[in-house]
């Protein structure tokens, strides 16, 4: 399976590509999108379209994974994060990709084994899990890829849990 990561952000959107089973993952792709804060709202999220378009064309995905929008204590920051986010579902939604939102301290104990981890150890176990020589920069990038692996461990196993307890696609 192959897991599109998104951290969601305006001025610094992480994405991360990893491929892999449960409890085994490697790196396909990891970067980092910006638009500059004096750019309209409009260019900023146009600019993030493109973006995203131009990964799940290159990289193919069979999911992605966004983060949770939780709040803060700033309004501005959550909207920004919320509407960058809403452009990633949109585009795996034009394309019939399924979408998982999972919640930062959700992703941390996925790549951790804990729910209130810090950046750097996020960033270091991140490092560790995808056999890479350093926790890549900036962190939006680490956690795009936490994201990947979290979706990539837990929401397969999640979904079928769900479908086998609904009784969904027998």
């Amino acid at each position: 399976m192959r897991v599109l990561g998104v951290d969601p952000g305006l001025t610094r959107c992480g994405l991360g590509v990893v491929e892999g089973s449960p409890g085994r993952a490697a790196l396909v792709a990891v970067g980092v999108v910006r638009t500059p804060a004096a750019d309209g709202l409009g260019d900023r999220l146009a600019v993030l379209e493109r973006a995203f378009e131009s990964w799940l064309d290159l990289h193919q995905p069979d999911a992605v994974a966004v983060e949770r929008v939780f709040s803060q204590a700033n309004v501005r920051t959550v909207m920004g994060t919320a509407q960058a986010g809403a452009v990633a579902i949109l585009c795996a939604g034009r394309r019939g990709l399924p979408v998982a939102l999972h919640t930062p301290s959700e992703v941390k104990a996925a790549v951790t084994g804990s729910g209130r981890a810090d950046k750097d150890q996020v960033g270091a176990m991140v490092a560790r899990l995808l056999r890479l020589d350093a926790s890549p920069k900036p962190a939006d990038a680490a956690d795009a890829l936490a994201l990947a692996i979290c979706h990539l461990w837990r929401g397969p196993a999640q979904a079928r849990l769900a479908s086998a307890a609904t009784g969904a696609g027998r």
